[in-house]
């Protein structure tokens, strides 16, 4: 067994022998993965379409556990906690997940959007919280000052750039551990992108990232560390520049010079 540890004191995640397959008893679509997450840095995992990445993030938080034919065996601790013995509805505010496209709530105003969670989760909130709350993602994610005025207006009148950022805020407005990212900036144009980076880079300072991404120069700008997955393994798992100046594997020297993938 090949545990991939980057001498992290106290990760933030911690995976053992993970295995994920999409009907009991079936092939994994990630197999006997084992790595520690570090906190307060960002943790791409790259790979080929169909290696596993989105498969071993979507586990973090359990999103498998919304489909009764998905078999996951292994353990995931976050702060070393066995996220099993966590309810999920903790675990996802904890872990929080923002997706390929933005998929702000049509229905719901920027403000409403931003705190969307406690209202779906039955949680009354003075309005001052509410308030601050809503300023403080929207700083966090630098869009407050771009929508201060337009706060009751749909979140859906933003850019595809803004909406992901409100996607993000929506995520912080929790105080998550960890924010996972699947593939955030695959729907956005270059300068959305450029800012989506940058912003993920400040949020480091206080969030622990996991970014799954197809884009290995995007890995290469803004990852500490770096997963190479290739068919539901972990192949490697460095810092971020000693894997892409020399990676320990061929089949990652042959993805990240472009020999497949």
């Amino acid at each position: 067994m090949i545990t991939h540890n980057l001498n992290i004191e106290k990760p933030v995640l911690s995976i053992k022998e993970l295995s994920v397959a999409y009907e009991k008893g079936g092939k994994h679509a990630v197999d006997n993965v084992n790595a520690d997450i570090k906190r307060n840095a960002i943790t791409a995992i790259m790979g080929p379409s169909g290696c596993g990445k989105s498969t071993l993030l979507r586990a973090f938080n359990r999103m498998h556990d919304l489909y009764s034919n998905i078999e996951t065996k292994g353990k995931i601790f976050l702060n070393g906690k066995d996220i099993d013995n966590i309810s999920t509805i903790t675990l996802r505010r904890r872990v929080g997940m923002v997706f390929q496209r933005p998929n702000p709530f049509p229905t719901m105003s920027i403000y409403d959007n931003v705190i969307a969670g406690y209202k779906l989760n039955g949680i009354r909130l003075k309005k001052q919280q509410k308030d601050d709350i809503v300023e403080e993602s929207l700083t966090d994610v630098v869009l407050w000052n771009e929508v201060k005025d337009s706060l009751f207006k749909k979140g859906t009148f933003l850019s595809g750039g803004q909406q992901q950022r409100l996607c993000i805020a929506r995520a912080l407005a929790f105080q998550p551990d960890v924010i996972l990212l699947d593939e955030p900036t695959s729907a956005l144009d270059p300068v959305a992108t450029s800012k989506v980076e940058d912003l993920l880079v400040k949020l480091k300072q206080k969030y622990s990232i996991v970014l799954v991404t197809h884009n290995m120069s995007q890995a290469a700008r803004i990852s500490d560390n770096s997963m190479f997955m290739y068919l539901g393994d972990l192949v490697e798992y460095d810092r971020t520049k000693n894997m892409f100046t020399n990676p320990k594997d061929k089949r990652t020297e042959e993805y990240l010079t472009g020999k497949f993938g």
